[in-house]
């Protein structure tokens, strides 16, 4: 069983938008503060946001401020990241990663491909 599974991403034209999801299961998502990452090729994996397991606090990456947001619904198990005014250098693979705070463990997704390209 996969604990996290992302899904959403494709190809957007520059300056198009796009809402990956992140489902959850086999773990308490309630109490787990979710991270969006993404690795560029040839990139080091990159931090892009991050939301507390009670969803009142997101901290974003500083070239994604005002055109990302993330979020979170804990009855669906799920993280989202909303993604506005794509640029072709938020293309990457993203990467949903889960961290619960009372175990400890983390948990990461296989990850989806974002392309934005004309």
């Amino acid at each position: 069983q996969v604990p996290l599974a992302e899904s959403g991403g494709g190809l957007v034209q520059p300056g198009g938008s796009l809402r990956l999801s992140c489902v959850a299961s086999g773990f308490t998502f309630s109490t787990s503060i979710m991270y969006w990452y993404r690795q560029a090729p040839g990139k080091e994996r990159e931090l892009v946001a991050s939301i507390s397991t009670s969803g009142d606090v997101t901290n974003y990456l500083d070239s994604v401020k005002g055109r990302f947001t993330i979020s979170r619904d804990n009855v669906k198990n799920t993280v989202y990241l909303q993604m506005n005014s794509l640029k072709p250098e938020d293309t990457a693979v993203y990467y949903c990663k889960a961290h619960n705070i009372y175990s400890g463990r983390d948990y990461w997704g296989q990850g989806t491909q974002v392309t934005v390209s004309s």
